[in-house]
């Protein structure tokens, strides 16, 4: 087993996730089997309770892991499905060691964080690497080399290379290399800094990658390498990128997946990157363009809906389509009635959320799309508000809602899970991962999925109420999937619209720029269409 490390320095933010995954993707290119684990020091279990202002977007895996959104990154990069081991938290490192302390297992000795914890987080490395069999284990440091949260973990891996051996667990350091506008020139303090901050820490990297606007001139390189004692191949030029999917292509250029084989001893092998390369072109150069009003509440902070933005783009690279993004705040079309983005746009996307806020301008977003024959597509709480407003607009069940919203209301057409009644613990305690759906023949979903069972990714709590299945359908409106037992409606559509589709589950984590999720495939085709 290979160990690759990726650790950041500098500042957060810098793209150490997509340098992790891009290198994934080039390994992968060459034949290796790859697979990914992202440490996070926060010492949440998970991240299935944070803000999406806090963190961005919760990633669910298929065994219903909430995780941290570089995991759908690796994912996506890598085509491949990961589980929760694949996420190390403090939380869940420091909750193992506590449950073994308290049953005894240390037999009376003193728990420290050397060796207890730093034993736990290689354990779970290696149990990982293991379990996966693959040639190679990418684990990328969440945070800054420096902060006090990753201390551990840096100790974590100074153990494990020395037990290793640095042959068999590289040590890649990503840093940025700003630009002065006052002299133009690429500086490389910050960078010497921080792999000073690191070998400080007894660890010595095998690679620098620089983050830069532009690339790393050949002096930037060599003054690098001199500070920073690694080789000059070994300092890797990482310019910004028009889009996350061109990264492995210019790291490529930088020859970086060549000079992992050779310091790993890994059996050099072919790339083969072509079909990657004609993707990236569809994104980059489209033939055509449709305008998407996504309606939310988190519009301000675009990685609240990153799953969704690269299920959209992975379909419209497809289609050979390009497509810009309407962020419409759902509060301000719910209290101003602007309806300006919902005119221009060529279909409306109302996306999973959760609580009261916005909601009401939702279902109007909603109620447009259904009257204005305009292609939408509802994604988990967009499907339950696609019910009631058909329920309010059309059914005739005034003040039709969902208890999630009110709990006293008349018509609860969406309602609280069974199983969720008697719960008091939020994290972890949704129904999660990977659900089965039967599929009706002669529908839309039918269509584009071309198979009657299908298995999507769920986080919700909330359901369509059974108690008013039958009065919706007689009004029109088409439940074309349900789960096995046939309680719970899983897709809606109108059959005499233009497109009309909600899923209560999320299909956009398991869209791939290779496979793009069929919901949004046809989203993208729809909108076409129309122009």
């Amino acid at each position: 087993m290979k160990y690759l490390f990726v650790t950041g320095g500098v500042m957060s933010g810098l793209g150490k996730g997509i340098t992790a995954a891009s290198i994934g993707r080039l390994l992968k290119s060459r034949g290796f089997d790859v697979t990914a684990i992202k440490i996070d020091p926060y010492l949440n279990v998970d991240a299935g309770t944070m803000s999406p202002f806090q963190h961005g977007e919760v990633f669910v895996l298929k065994d219903g892991g909430e995780v941290d959104l570089d995991l759908g990154n690796y994912e996506r990069f890598l085509n491949t499905e990961l589980t929760s081991e694949h996420n190390i938290t403090t939380g869940k490192v420091y909750r193992s060691v506590i449950e073994k302390e308290r049953s005894g297992e240390y037999l009376g000795r003193t728990v420290q964080i050397i060796p207890h914890i730093t034993n736990q987080i290689k354990d779970r490395i290696r149990d990982v690497a293991k379990k996966s069999d693959s040639d190679i284990c990418i684990i990328e440091v969440g945070g800054t080399v420096g902060d006090i949260e990753g201390m551990p973990y840096l100790e974590a891996i100074r153990q494990l290379r020395n037990e290793e051996g640095k042959d068999n667990a590289m040590l890649i350091h990503v840093t940025l290399v700003p630009i002065l506008d006052v002299v133009g020139e690429q500086k490389t303090k910050p960078t010497q800094h921080s792999v000073k901050e690191l070998r400080g820490l007894g660890l010595d990297p095998d690679m620098v990658v620089g983050r830069c606007e532009e690339p790393l001139k050949e002096k930037t390189k060599s003054k690098i390498a001199l500070f920073c004692d690694v080789k000059e191949e070994a300092v890797i030029s990482m310019r910004d990128a028009e889009d996350i999917y061109q990264v492995p292509l210019l790291l490529e250029k930088e020859n970086i997946a060549e000079i992992i084989s050779s310091q790993a001893g890994l059996e050099k092998k072919k790339n083969d990157l072509s079909e990657w390369r004609g993707y990236v072109e569809n994104i980059l150069n489209p033939e055509k363009l449709v305008n998407i009003a996504l309606v939310g509440k988190y519009t301000d902070l675009e990685d609240s809906y990153m799953s969704v933005i690269e299920a959209i783009k992975h379909s419209a690279a497809e289609k050979n389509t390009g497509y810009n993004i309407l962020w419409t705040d759902a509060e301000n079309l719910e209290e101003n009635k602007d309806f300006n983005y919902l005119k221009k746009a060529d279909g409306i996307l109302v996306p999973g959320g959760f609580g009261s806020r916005g909601s009401e301008g939702k279902i109007e977003a909603i109620k447009f799309a259904r009257e204005r024959n305009k292609p939408f597509l509802g994604l988990c709480f967009g499907f339950q508000l696609a019910v009631i407003e058909y329920a309010r607009n059309v059914v005739g069940l005034e003040g039709a809602c969902s208890t999630e919203i009110d709990e006293d209301i008349e018509h609860p057409v969406i309602d609280l899970l069974p199983e969720q009644k008697e719960i008091d613990e939020l994290g972890g305690t949704m129904r999660l991962g990977n659900q089965i759906t039967e599929i009706k023949k002669n529908t839309l979903a039918k269509d584009l999925y071309g198979k009657e069972e299908i298995i999507e990714r769920h986080r919700h709590r909330y359901e369509v109420n059974p108690n008013y299945i039958q009065r919706l359908e007689e009004n029109g409106l088409k439940f074309s999937g349900e789960d096995e037992e046939g309680k719970r409606m899983e897709i809606l559509e109108l059959p005499n619209h233009k497109y009309f589709l909600g899923t209560q589950f999320h299909p956009e984590f398991k869209s791939r720029l290779e496979s793009p999720s069929p919901p949004f495939l046809g989203f993208i085709e729809a909108m076409n269409e129309n122009n």
